[in-house]
């Protein structure tokens, strides 16, 4: 099942590019270390940062680490301008919700993520990811789909991730 904005996001994607599917590289963590101490120089060493995605699930993955800054969301907007000022214009922004930043550590690529820590996307993104660790079958299934979508065009591989993410989040009785 997909909601309709997720269709509407899905619809928005490529179908002609290609997904890629890397093993785990476990040098992320010590990547996302210095993407973290980066930010938190910047920002203060009391912000949140989050390492999530495959690379923190530690299973194959796009070989990108996913970083996540979550805020308050009457905190939203004073972070984008310090941001931007760190890592360049957002790649996207969706107001008060979330905004992606792109930068690189050791020729790694790292999206970094402001996100609305009270935005049901977040809710969800973080039960989803806590169901995985704790929940070993699922993650094995979660990491095959990955697997098996390497080389679908980009439509197809986010289709068939948010369907997998959604039936999670339904057995755990979240709101999508």
């Amino acid at each position: 099942m997909i909601t309709n904005h997720q269709q509407k996001w899905i619809d928005h994607l490529s179908d002609k590019d290609k997904i890629i599917i890397k093993p785990y590289d476990p040098s992320c963590d010590e990547k996302f270390e210095k993407v973290k101490n980066i930010i938190q120089n910047f920002l203060g060493k009391n912000i949140e940062i989050k390492h999530c995605g495959a690379t923190s699930l530690r299973i194959s993955g796009q070989d990108e680490i996913d970083v996540y800054i979550p805020v308050v969301k009457k905190d939203f907007n004073n972070y984008i301008p310090k941001l931007t000022q760190l890592f360049g214009e957002p790649r996207s922004h969706y107001p008060l919700k979330r905004a992606r930043f792109v930068t690189e550590v050791d020729k790694k690529h790292i999206d970094v993520f402001l996100i609305n820590s009270e935005s049901d996307g977040w809710i969800n993104s973080v039960k989803f990811e806590n169901y995985l660790r704790n929940n070993l079958e699922s993650l094995e299934k979660y990491m095959r789909l990955k697997e098996e979508g390497n080389g679908l065009c980009i439509k197809e591989y986010y289709k068939r991730k948010i369907e997998f993410i959604n039936e999670i989040i339904k057995k755990v009785g979240e709101v999508l």
